[in-house]
C-alpha cells in the first residue's frame, strides 16, 4: 500500500496477477468461445475463394506469357513470384470491394454500435491509459485534457480514471511532464487523473501496460489503451464501455483511427488515403472477422482482468532481435485473448477515434523499422498451440506486410536479368536429355494485359473509396466537392507512387537488418516538422539514387522499352532525395491544403475534441527542456511534487550497483557549486539523480556551495581534487 504523500498522484493499489503465458501448452478456455455473426464460414469460405481465383486466374496468364518457348529457371522463379505477390495484392482488392458494398448499403460490417442511439448509462469502472516515452509534455497533457473534457461533457466522469503513463528516459523531458501535468490537474480540477512514472522501462510499452495492470487493474472492469498521440471523444468511449458491459464474453473491441492534424504533404497523402481508402478495407476485413479480429495496440477498448489472465507476454529465446521482449505486442495480445475464448472485435463504424501520422518518409520508415523487427518477431509466436486459425493469418498479414518488400525488389531483379538474359546471352539452353534449347522467350502483348491487370487491382480500390465518398454528400462537401476530390486521389496516386520504390528498398534493409541480428532500439517519434538538413539528406537517400541510376542504367543498356516500362520505378529512386525532401516541407503541404487538395472532413470541420486539443497545444507553456532542472530546482511545488512521485526505493540485493547514480554521486560531492555539479552530470546520471531522492538532496545542498562561490562557472575543474568514495 502507498504512503499518504502519493495517493494524490496515484490512485489506492489493486493489484491483479498478470501470470506469463505458455505459447507452447494449451490453456483451458476462461469462457465460451465468442461466436461472430452468423454465417461466418460462407463469408470467410467467399473471401478465401475470390482471392484465390483472383490469383489463378493471374498465374494462368503469367504462365501463358512466359511459357512460349518452355520455361527457364528464372522465368520459373518470376512466376513463383508474381503469383506470391498477386495474391497478397489481391487478398486486399477483395477486402477493400466488400467494404465498398458495404458501404453503400450503410453497414459496419463489424461490431454494430449505433451512435444514433441515446448515450447509455454505465456501471462500470474505466481507466483511460496514456503510455508516453519522451514525447512533448505540452502536447500529452493537452490532448488529455481534451479527452477529459470531452467525458466530462456526456456526465459519465465519475466512470472514467485517468492514467498518465510514463516511461520517459529524459531527465529533462520527465521534469517537464511532471510540470505540466500539475497544471492539467490544477486546470480540470479532478483527482480522477493520475501519473506514475517507472524508472525503467521494461518490456517498452507492452511492459508499461502490464506494471499498470499490476499494480492498479484490480480496481476498473476496462481499460481503455492509447498513443502518445491518440484522440476519442468522450461520446466513443461512453460507447465503448456500454458495449463491453452488453457483451460479457467480448474482451476487446478495435476502433479505427482516423489520421489528423497532417501538415507535411507526406502526412496529408497517408491522412486522405486513410480516411478514404482506410474505412472501406476495415469493413471488409471486419465483415468476415467476426469475433477472431486485431488489436491495433491503441484506441482500443480491453476487459481488465481477461487481458491480465491471458495476455501476459513471455519473453521469446534467442538473442535479439527474434528474441527478447515482444515489441508488436498488439497481434499476439489479441491471438492469446482469442485463445482463451474472448471475442476480439472491430467497430469500424463508431467514428470519434483519432491518430497522428509521422510527418516524413524519414520518421516513418524509423517506425517502420520497429514494426519490421517486432512482426518478424511473430515467426516464433505463429507454432504457438491453440491459436485460432484467423489469429494465426493475422500474424502471416504481419509478417508478409514487409517480407513482400524484398520480393518485389527480387521480381525486380529478376526480370532484368531474364532482360538480360535474352539480349546478350547465346541461347544454348539444353535441360535433362532435350535435343532442342530453351529459349527465353515471352508474350510482350499478353504480358501488357498482364500489367494492366495488376495495375487494375491495385487502383481500383482508391477509387472505390472515391466513389463511396461520392454518396455520402456531407462528407463529399467536406473534401471540397466532388472535382477536388478526384484531383485528390489522382494526386495520392503520383505521390504514393514516386514514393513506393523508396519504401520498398528502406523495407528491404529493414528485413535484412533483422536478419542479420540488428536490434531496432527505441526513438522518441517527431510530429510536426519532418525536414532534414541537405547533408542527411545525401547520406540517408544517397544509396536509393545510386540504386536507382544503376538499374535504369542497366534497363536503358538492355532496350528503351523495357527503361520506359520500369520509369515510375526509376523515377521514385533517381529522384529519392528531392521527393524526400519535398514531402517532408509543410510549406508545400499548406501550400497543397489552400489549393482544396487531399482535404479531409476532420480538417473541413474539426471535431470539438480536435479543435480542443489543438488549441490547447497551442495556448500550452512550452519550457526549454534544457532549463527543467533549474525549474525543478527553483519551483518548490514542483520539487515537492518530484520527491512525492518517486518510488519507494526497496531493498538492493548483493552486487546490483547502479553505476550512473554512483558516479552522479561522486561528482556531486566533487563539486562545490550546484551549477558545477550540473555541469559535470550526463543526461544518464542526471535521470539516475531524479531517481534518488537521497541524491537529489546532496544535490540541493550545493545551493549553498553555489551563494559561497563566486567564482564564475565552472572555474572548480581546474583544481580537481580526489573523488570522495560513494557506498
Amino acid at each position: 500500500m502507498q504512503s499518504g504523500r502519493r495517493m494524490a498522484h496515484v490512485p489506492p493499489e489493486c493489484p491483479l496477477a498478470m501470470p506469463e503465458q505458455q505459447l507452447w501448452s494449451r490453456p483451458e478456455r476462461a469462457t465460451a468461445p465468442g461466436t461472430g455473426p452468423c454465417g461466418i464460414s460462407w463469408r470467410r469460405l467467399l473471401v478465401a475463394c475470390t482471392t484465390v481465383s483472383l490469383t489463378a486466374a493471374a498465374a494462368r496468364e503469367m504462365y501463358q506469357v512466359l511459357k512460349i518457348a518452355g520455361l527457364t529457371v528464372l522465368e520459373t522463379a518470376v512466376l513463383v513470384l508474381f503469383v506470391t505477390l498477386f495474391a497478397w495484392i489481391a487478398f486486399s482488392f477483395v477486402n477493400a470491394f466488400i467494404g465498398f458494398v458495404l458501404a453503400l448499403s450503410r453497414r459496419a460490417g463489424g461490431l454494430e454500435i449505433d451512435t444514433r442511439e441515446p448515450l447509455p448509462s454505465l456501471s462500470c469502472r474505466n481507466a483511460i491509459l496514456l503510455p508516453t516515452y519522451n514525447e512533448e509534455p505540452h502536447r500529452v497533457m493537452a490532448r488529455l485534457q481534451a479527452i477529459f473534457e470531452s467525458v466530462a461533457e456526456t456526465g459519465r466522469l465519475a466512470h472514467f480514471d485517468f492514467f498518465v503513463l510514463s516511461d520517459t528516459t529524459d531527465p529533462d523531458i520527465w521534469i517537464l511532464e511532471e510540470r505540466a501535468f500539475l497544471a492539467l490537474r490544477a486546470e480540470v480540477g479532478s483527482d480522477r487523473v493520475f501519473y506514475r512514472h517507472r524508472p525503467k522501462n521494461i518490456g517498452r510499452k507492452s511492459g508499461n501496460i502490464a506494471e499498470w495492470i499490476t499494480r492498479f487493474g484490480g480496481r476498473y472492469d476496462h481499460m481503455i489503451v492509447l498513443d502518445a498521440d491518440s484522440l476519442m471523444t468522450g461520446d466513443t468511449l461512453v460507447r465503448l464501455a456500454a458495449a463491453m458491459e452488453r457483451h460479457p464474453r467480448v474482451g476487446l473491441i478495435q476502433t479505427l483511427p482516423i489520421l489528423v492534424n497532417g501538415q507535411t504533404l507526406f502526412a496529408r497523402v497517408q491522412q486522405f488515403a486513410g480516411r478514404i481508402y482506410g474505412p472501406l478495407i476495415a469493413r471488409g476485413i471486419a465483415w468476415w472477422h467476426g469475433s477472431e479480429g486485431n488489436y491495433w495496440g491503441h484506441n482500443a477498448i480491453i476487459r481488465v482482468r481477461a487481458f491480465a489472465d491471458q495476455a501476459g507476454l513471455p519473453l521469446l529465446g534467442g538473442p535479439k532481435p527474434f528474441g527478447g521482449h515482444i515489441l508488436s505486442h498488439d497481434f499476439v495480445e489479441a491471438a492469446l485473448m482469442r485463445r482463451a475464448g474472448w471475442g476480439v472485435h472491430l467497430a469500424p463504424g463508431l467514428g470519434g477515434s483519432y491518430e497522428e501520422c509521422p510527418p516524413s518518409i524519414t520518421d516513418y520508415a524509423i517506425r517502420d523499422r520497429r514494426w519490421c523487427q517486432g512482426n518478424l518477431q511473430h515467426l516464433g509466436v505463429l507454432p504457438a498451440r491453440g491459436l485460432h486459425w484467423v489469429s494465426r493469418l493475422h500474424l502471416l498479414t504481419g509478417i508478409g506486410s514487409y517480407v513482400t518488400s524484398p520480393l518485389w525488389l527480387l521480381f525486380l531483379t529478376i526480370g532484368m536479368l531474364i532482360s538480360l538474359q535474352a539480349q546478350f546471352v547465346r541461347p544454348e539452353y539444353f535441360t535433362g536429355r532435350s535435343l532442342f534449347p530453351q529459349w527465353p522467350a515471352q508474350d510482350p502483348i499478353r504480358a501488357a494485359w498482364v500489367f494492366a491487370g495488376t495495375m487494375a487491382i491495385l487502383l481500383i480500390p482508391k477509387f472505390l473509396g472515391y466513389l463511396a465518398l461520392l454518396v455520402r454528400p456531407q462528407e463529399r462537401r467536406a473534401c471540397d466537392g466532388a472535382l477536388r476530390a478526384f484531383a485528390s486521389v489522382l494526386l495520392e496516386i503520383v505521390v504514393s507512387g514516386l514514393m513506393a520504390p523508396i519504401m520498398m528498398l528502406l523495407q528491404s534493409r529493414a528485413v535484412l537488418e533483422v536478419l542479420m541480428g540488428r536490434d531496432a532500439g527505441w526513438s522518441a517519434q517527431r510530429r510536426d516538422d519532418g525536414s532534414l538538413p541537405r547533408s542527411e539528406l545525401l547520406k540517408r537517400y544517397g544509396w536509393p539514387t545510386l540504386f536507382g541510376l544503376c538499374l535504369g542504367g542497366g534497363a536503358y543498356a538492355i532496350s528503351v522499352p523495357l527503361f520506359l516500362w520500369m520509369m515510375p520505378v526509376l523515377a521514385g529512386l533517381v529522384l529519392a532525395i528531392p521527393i524526400v525532401a519535398l514531402t517532408s516541407d509543410p510549406a508545400l503541404g499548406a501550400a497543397v491544403r489552400a489549393r482544396g487538395l487531399l482535404q479531409t472532413p476532420e480538417e473541413h470541420a474539426p471535431p470539438a475534441v480536435l479543435a480542443r486539443a489543438n488549441a490547447l497545444t497551442r495556448g500550452a507553456e512550452r519550457p526549454d527542456p534544457a532549463t527543467a532542472m533549474e525549474l525543478l530546482l527553483r519551483e518548490r511545488e514542483l520539487l515537492g511534487a518530484h520527491m512525492a512521485m518517486l518510488p519507494e526505493s526497496g531493498p538492493r540485493r548483493r552486487g546490483e550497483i547502479d553505476v550512473d547514480l554512483v558516479v552522479a554521486l561522486a561528482k556531486i560531492e566533487d563539486s562545490v557549486a550546484l551549477a558545477e555539479a550540473l555541469e559535470l552530470l550526463t543526461a544518464k546520471e542526471r535521470f539516475a539523480v531524479l531517481n534518488s531522492r537521497e541524491a537529489l538532496s546532496r544535490l540541493l545542498k550545493k545551493r549553498a556551495g553555489s551563494a559561497r562561490a563566486g567564482a564564475p562557472r565552472g572555474e572548480k575543474q581546474a583544481k580537481p581534487r580526489g573523488i570522495t568514495a560513494v557506498t
